[in-house]
């Protein structure tokens, strides 16, 4: 059966797999392998702007921290995860609108079972760089509130860029059957924490607000844009943000690696604002966008 892939030019990548490139039907890892066992892994989407990896140090940074959270051995250094990365692109020819999926899972085990003991080959590392824009479309999305709670870090710290990513997955199906695009999620308290892939902000009488980042992952985007906002001037705050101040909000937006900013037109059915992209949303996508084309880490071919 063939099945359209959003771009064709996917059909044919190379995928990097422990130490080598594959063809991208022939990419895989071992069913012994952690992340196909347990989720037991960690990621990083990252995007390539113009022959430049944008916020790369960042993200190698936060996946070092994860994996040193979860107490993986052997982890690879940052020049050969690098390495990979610079070589993977340059097989596929990518400088531009392309997005990478990093992975580093636990590794292979020796024999089926949760205990991280049986790891004794140390890391996989998994590059993925597909040819991919921005997902959400460019006028703005609709979300839902969900009714699965975001983990707490009584359970699961959000600050671990993890795998394991059911509850995620969950509300997103929420998403799809009530025919937005993505679902809000609230932390167990009850206010807003993300959305299922996104971090999310607001603006209230020109202020821009985004939740803590207690039970939301503090993503990379999403400390760009504050760094960005204040820069420009905006009074921009993290706090405590219920779902009724989301649905009254002038402006919401989302942030993310695979989305960059969005605007959001719909809450729960609220119409947000006028209904179309707000002013600041607007003003801080604009210079979000043109950061991604003057800086980052230059391609080495």
């Amino acid at each position: 059966m063939h099945i359209s892939l959003p771009d064709a030019r996917n059909d044919s990548i190379l995928v990097y797999v422990k130490d080598r490139l594959f063809p991208r039907s022939e990419a895989g890892v071992s069913v012994f392998d952690s992340v196909v066992q347990g989720g037991d892994a960690v990621w990083e989407g990252i995007r390539v702007y113009d022959g430049r990896v944008f916020q790369l140090e960042a993200h190698l940074d936060r996946l070092a921290d994860s994996a040193r959270a979860m107490g993986f051995t052997q982890i690879p250094t940052r020049a050969v995860i690098t390495e990979a990365l610079f070589e993977t692109l340059k097989a596929n020819g990518m400088r531009d609108d392309t997005h990478v999926r990093l992975t580093l899972t636990r590794g292979e085990k020796t024999t089926s079972g949760m205990d991280p003991r049986l790891n004794m080959f140390g890391p996989t590392l998994i590059v993925l760089a597909e040819w991919k824009k921005p997902v959400y479309a460019t006028g703005g999305i609709k979300l839902i509130t969900s009714s699965v709670r975001r983990n707490t870090p009584q359970c699961l710290d959000s600050k671990i860029h993890h795998n394991n990513l059911i509850n995620n997955i969950l509300a997103k199906i929420q998403a799809n059957l009530a025919g937005v695009d993505d679902a809000i999620m609230l932390d167990v308290h009850g206010f807003v924490s993300e959305t299922n892939a996104t971090n999310v902000f607001i603006v209230k009488r020109g202020q821009v607000l985004t939740p803590n980042a207690d039970s939301c992952l503090p993503g990379i985007t999403r400390a760009k844009v504050l760094e960005l906002a204040r820069a420009a001037k905006f009074v921009a705050v993290e706090r405590n943000i219920s779902i009724a101040e989301v649905h009254s909000a002038d402006e919401v937006f989302t942030t993310g690696t695979m989305g960059e900013l969005s605007p959001v037109l719909e809450v729960d059915g609220r119409v947000i604002g006028e209904g179309i992209a707000g002013p600041i949303t607007c003003r801080l996508r604009d210079i979000y966008l043109e950061k991604t084309r003057t800086e980052g880490t230059p391609l080495p071919f």
